[in-house]
């Protein structure tokens, strides 16, 4: 009788498998934090809350003190008894410096915290591996501070800060319910909440800061203000998005969000200061009752409506549907022009830091869609805080090094000072602030010093990593393509790094500092993160620590570079002086004389000129800055920006990630097959056989092209013969030297010989052409005779 039926799926339905990091906030009472090295953090405790403390990296010392609702120090809040006086705690206070100190200190101020006799559990020390973890239950409500201190390293030393994790997992889901904040940037001049689902007017004075927080995560605001002043006269004239993204030069606001937002008049309202999200939208409008209704959902409560309440007080005119900046949501523009949205990517505590530059009726929304992902499909609360314009805060965004990593915000490098002496044309460029250009120049001038005399550029963002221990050596001949057991002490090494499929991971150089000591100086977080999961996997005796913020560094270019270094560098009689030091060594000395500041210095760049890099810790930047100005006053001697050294660096033929090569691309497609010693390398190594296949099996070229337009071509321009789009351009410029647009490209195998006449596709690459011919790609002393010189 059964068999007369169909058969079916047996069992109720199954969630849809979607695959997220750690799931964080109120829905999971799952909280984290990272403690940089050398910084401080403080974290409210509710009872029977568990915190665990990770030792990300190895090797650093953590101090844990705890405080109760009175500002009494007592460790016994999470269950410990206190091994330490906190002296490293107190030092990073006393310093004023470090990562979070400023805020921790006034954490300390309000809850009237005495730390003079405090006494904390310290966790951890020098052998203590990555991931090493202590736990601990808070027993009654309280306060955690928790400090990663260490000392200065010394540029030829190893001896980092790194961060420290934490982990809280809150006792009960009902605890989170109070909508626990960071602490204020400063002292508020206003706190509100706009509750889940309404909107909220507020007024804030020219000068004056706004700080927009998402509580829980993924809760998109719509943020609407208006000229005071204007209101005042009855015009009524909004922050326009359209004319912002005109003046501004953005499509939409992905990553980060424009500089400046302005009225309709070109009225500049409010600019924006600190986004710690980094993905927004700016060309939707606020949703309206339209849209609901049309979905479907007739008499939705939405934003729109919302708005008009909250801004009547203020005399504005109803509207049915607001222009808006949106706030910590996320919908974008597909391949075929379509609007799609997905969860917003904003975490619980991000922000938005505005500075309003004219007096402002501003309006928060917390949205209220409820029908679609845009609120990761949880409707929570958006707080607004204001801050007096007499405070100070530094621009900056957010970056990500993996996705459950926390926020990492721009910052200045050593040499910031010096340089903003010089220029104020700043961009962020992988966590830093970097020159683009520099005002009494130019990147053509800048171009030219570097060619025929010398320049001085910053380089502080590369990623630097401290590998150590019996079996480094080891761990990098695995992760790395090039031989690490040929490199001598005092030697460095250029290298790619690949996944098993072979595409790549970073490129980077590699220090030999000692038979066990290694320094990786790569331009992505990741590849350090790579080095330690792999070393964790094989159960490796190394640790992997982060110094790029103990080691900042200054690059010295150009024929005249050599002179330059030998005025101002001293060594010690057992280790090469600047004259003495071979491309790719380097040495250690001080500035001036046995006496000053400890610096590393290679014979190493990236710009194709005789040249050399100089790295110091960050208090010493101002005095390895001056002395390069002072010994190259008479040298030629200019600063570079970026803009000048992407013209250098593409005219010889040098690869920047994210351009002319992803994680698809493998070494011999990115033009650096030299570094894939497969026939003398006789140790295996993380995607050999992946490498030995598409070596053996080659799909596209790295080749170099000379184009017959002096019109712009850019990174992504398709390549074409006759109606074929046979490969693509991956970096551009035009050459002052040769008087001509050159490009970097991957081209088919089948028509990258040189001197194949290929074009350039434009518009939508067939009714605009560029001809171009195949060349090698290096445009600019290709044998590589002048840094050898």
């Amino acid at each position: 009788m059964l068999d007369s039926y169909p058969a079916v799926q047996p069992g109720p339905p199954r969630p849809s498998q979607i695959i997220t990091p750690e799931p964080l906030g109120v829905r999971a009472g799952l909280e984290r934090f990272t403690v940089p090295g050398g910084g401080a953090w403080l974290i409210a405790l509710g009872t029977g809350d568990r915190v665990t403390v990770v030792n990300v990296e190895g090797g650093q010392r953590a101090e844990l003190l705890a405080a109760d609702d009175q500002g009494r120090i007592d460790p016994g809040i999470f269950g410990a008894a206190s091994n330490s006086d906190a002296a490293g705690l107190k030092a990073l206070l006393a310093s004023g410096k470090g990562a979070g100190i400023g805020g921790l200190r006034l954490g300390i101020e309000r809850r009237g915290i005495n730390l003079s006799d405090a006494k904390a559990v310290a966790c951890f020390g020098e052998t203590s591996p990555a991931g090493d973890v202590q736990s601990f239950t808070a027993t009654r409500d309280g306060v955690l501070i928790i400090a990663a201190p260490g000392n200065t390293m010394s540029p030829d030393a190893q001896d980092t800060s790194t961060p420290i994790g934490v982990r809280l997992q809150r006792s009960t889901l009902a605890g989170i319910k109070k909508y626990e904040l960071p602490d204020p940037l400063a002292n508020p001049v206003l706190d509100l909440r706009v509750k889940s689902a309404t909107a909220e007017s507020y007024f804030v004075k020219a000068g004056d800061y706004i700080q927009i927080i998402d509580v829980d995560g993924r809760q998109c605001t719509d943020f609407q203000c208006f000229s005071a002043r204007k209101l005042d006269k009855g015009l009524e004239h909004p922050l326009d998005v359209t004319t912002s993204r005109t003046l501004m030069g953005h499509a939409y606001s992905m990553p980060g969000l424009h500089a400046k937002y302005y009225d309709q008049d070109w009225l500049p309202l409010v600019e924006v200061i600190q986004d710690t999200v980094g993905r927004h939208d700016a060309f939707a409008m606020a949703c309206a009752s339209k849209y609901y209704d049309e979905i479907g959902y007739p008499g939705h409560v939405n934003c729109s409506d919302n708005f008009n309440t909250a801004l009547a007080p203020h005399g504005v005119t109803a509207r049915p549907g607001w222009m808006a900046v949106n706030m910590f949501f996320n919908t974008n523009i597909d391949a075929h022009g379509v609007l799609i949205i997905d969860e917003p990517w904003s975490r619980p505590g991000d922000y938005v830091l505005l500075r309003a530059l004219t007096d402002l009726v501003c309006v928060n929304s917390a949205c209220p869609d409820d029908t679609s992902p845009a609120n990761g499909w949880y409707l929570s609360d958006i707080h607004v805080r204001t801050y007096s314009g007499a405070e100070t805060f530094q621009r900056s965004i957010a970056h990500r090094p993996t996705p459950t990593s926390e926020p990492v915000m721009t910052k200045e490098t050593a040499f910031h000072t010096r340089i903003v002496e010089k220029t104020r044309n700043l961009v962020e460029y992988r966590g830093y602030w970097l020159p683009q250009t520099y005002a009494s120049n130019g990147a053509i001038e800048e171009y030219w010093a570097c060619r025929e005399k010398a320049v001085v550029l910053d380089l502080s963002p590369l990623r630097k990593f401290e590998v150590t221990g019996p079996d480094a050596e080891a761990l990098l001949q695995y992760c790395l393509t090039r031989d690490v057991k040929k490199l001598s002490v005092g030697q460095v090494v250029y290298s790619a790094m690949c996944f098993e499929h072979g595409g790549m991971i970073d490129d980077g150089t590699l220090f030999r500092l000692g038979k066990d000591q290694f320094r990786w100086i790569g331009g992505d977080d990741y590849s350090g993160i790579w080095l330690r999961e792999q070393a964790e996997r094989l159960g490796l005796k190394v640790m992997v620590r982060s110094s790029t913020d103990q080691l900042h560094n200054l690059a010295v270019q150009g024929p005249n570079s050599r002179e330059i270094m030998r005025r101002m560098i001293w060594t010690a009689p057992h280790q090469p002086t600047i004259e003495e030091l071979g491309w790719f060594r380097f040495t250690v000395g001080r500035l001036g004389g046995p006496d000053g500041a400890p610096v590393v210095v290679s014979r190493t760049g990236y710009t194709g000129e005789l040249g050399f890099e100089v790295f110091c810790h960050p208090k010493d930047g101002a005095a390895v800055w001056d002395a390069v100005w002072e010994s190259g006053a008479d040298q030629g001697l200019r600063p570079m920006g970026l803009a000048a050294l992407d013209m250098v660096r593409i005219e010889a033929g040098l690869i920047f990630a994210g351009y002319d090569f992803t994680d698809q691309t493998d070494p011999f497609e990115a033009g650096i097959g030299f570094t894939v010693p497969l026939k003398s390398k006789t140790d295996d190594f993380i995607g050999r056989e992946a490498l030995i296949r598409r070596k053996e099996n080659p799909r596209e070229k790295f080749v170099g092209l000379e184009i017959e337009a002096a019109v712009e071509v850019g990174h992504g321009d398709g390549i074409y013969l006759g109606r074929a789009k046979v490969g693509v351009v991956t970096s551009a410029m035009r050459s002052p030297l040769l008087g001509k647009n050159i490009a970097l490209a991957r081209v088919d195998l089948a028509h990258a010989a040189l001197g194949t006449a290929v074009e350039i596709g434009k518009l939508d690459g067939q009714q605009k052409r560029l001809p171009a011919r195949i060349v090698g790609p290096s445009a600019y002393d290709p044998k590589k005779t002048r840094p050898q010189s």
